[in-house]
């Protein structure tokens, strides 16, 4: 999906791959992540977004939940990570990320909830009036009023399957008083998703009906119970081509996750801001036939794979086609068009949620400056392999 992105606009990272693979020093199934070109991308969206005064919680989900470059963000002056679902929540935390949005796209678990407020976010979102009580009944042990966001849908809204969840706009008022006599919540802003999305059509990112139904939702907070919506939480590709957008339709928050390695779908067919900074590195494994196949592990159902770099440099590559996974099965391998020898090097560049997957993820710095250094390997959760 983003192959050829990646030869034309990042092409050290390309080099880089190929030479730590044959080397040794990065194995087959992992994610090599340009750390330069993602903090020039994150600088580049916050740049804008501190043009239009929108504020940024980073998702990690993309890039393994890593650590590392969490904290590089923090550094770089973002309001700290949206934690997508609890598990992340805990392993940023522990690894000294700030905390700032919990509960979207995944509620917290119950026993989870204390544990969570424990680490002081900034807002919690919340899809029902029973998980608002409980919250208000842990903050009320410390001895606190929690801000909470409402994820709010109305008909007609984008909602993808197995993200169903909120207050419908219908009965919104309702909810919301019974969420207002509790002592320790306070309702301090809303959220839905997805907000933004690439249209085909226009070749650019737009927004979607959730947003109106976001706009609806503060009006008839503000004017029927008088409560101020500080934050009106507007996700999904969020990066520099989508900061203006968020800001002419009231928002006041982003959260940019795939534009940080440059592979949000308008990053796949056109030249924006943000650089593709991201590949996935495999191994010729075996052939069979007019096959050959490599090692798999960081397979994602919506990649829209196509084709592979298949080679020991990029002097001596070949592109080959990659055959349509099975969605029935476990990959353990890819399947290509065409032979090649056995432990050749092979890369992917695809769109990737990395956190479902079973692979690794190589941090490294220096690849622009024709230095390359791995700061550190990850498991596709966040956790510190080796250096």
């Amino acid at each position: 999906m983003f192959l050829d992105m990646v030869l034309r606009r990042n092409p050290k990272l390309i080099e880089t791959a190929f030479y730590l693979h044959q080397k040794g020093l990065i194995d087959p199934d992992t994610y090599l992540l340009d750390l330069d070109v993602i903090m020039k991308n994150a600088e580049n969206i916050k740049k804008e977004a501190d043009k239009y005064n929108i504020k940024l919680y980073f998702m990690t989900k993309q890039i393994g939940r890593n650590p590392y470059i969490s904290k590089e963000l923090m550094y770089l002056g973002y309001e700290g990570a949206v934690a997508v679902d609890f598990k992340e929540a805990e392993i940023l935390y522990e690894s000294g990320v700030k905390l700032s949005h919990v509960g979207h796209l995944v509620q917290i678990p119950s026993n989870k909830i204390e544990y969570i407020i424990s680490k002081k976010p900034e807002v919690i979102t919340v899809y029902s009036i029973e998980k608002a009580r409980e919250i208000s009944n842990v903050a009320n042990k410390f001895g606190i009023k929690q801000n909470i966001m409402l994820r709010v849908i109305d008909k007609d809204d984008i909602l993808y399957p197995s993200q169903y969840g909120g207050f419908l706009l219908d009965n919104l008022i309702e909810s919301a008083i019974k969420i207002n006599e509790l002592p320790n919540i306070n309702i301090y802003g809303l959220t839905s998703f997805p907000c933004f999305l690439y249209s085909k059509e226009t070749n650019n990112i737009k927004k979607t009906k959730n947003v109106d139904t976001l706009i609806k939702a503060k009006d008839l907070l503000e004017k029927n119970l008088n409560i101020k919506i500080q934050q009106m939480n507007m996700p999904s590709a969020t990066c520099v081509a989508s900061i203006k957008k968020i800001w002419e339709n009231g928002g006041t928050h982003g959260e940019p996750g795939h534009a940080l390695t440059g592979t949000t779908p308008l990053h796949a067919v056109k030249d924006e801001v943000e650089i593709p900074a991201i590949v996935y590195v495999s191994e010729i494994s075996h052939n069979l036939k007019n096959q050959c196949f490599c090692y798999g592990g960081g397979y994602y159902r919506r990649s829209n794979i196509k084709n592979a770099l298949v080679g020991k440099s990029v002097e001596k590559m070949n592109k080959l086609k990659v055959e349509t996974m099975s969605m029935e099965n476990i990959d353990y391998y890819f399947a290509l068009l065409g032979n090649a020898p056995i432990g050749d090097t092979v890369i992917f560049s695809y769109r990737t949620q990395i956190f479902i997957t079973r692979s690794n993820v190589a941090v490294v710095q220096g690849i622009q400056s024709n230095n390359p250094k791995i700061i550190g390997i990850y498991d596709s959760l966040g956790r510190y392999i080796r250096g």
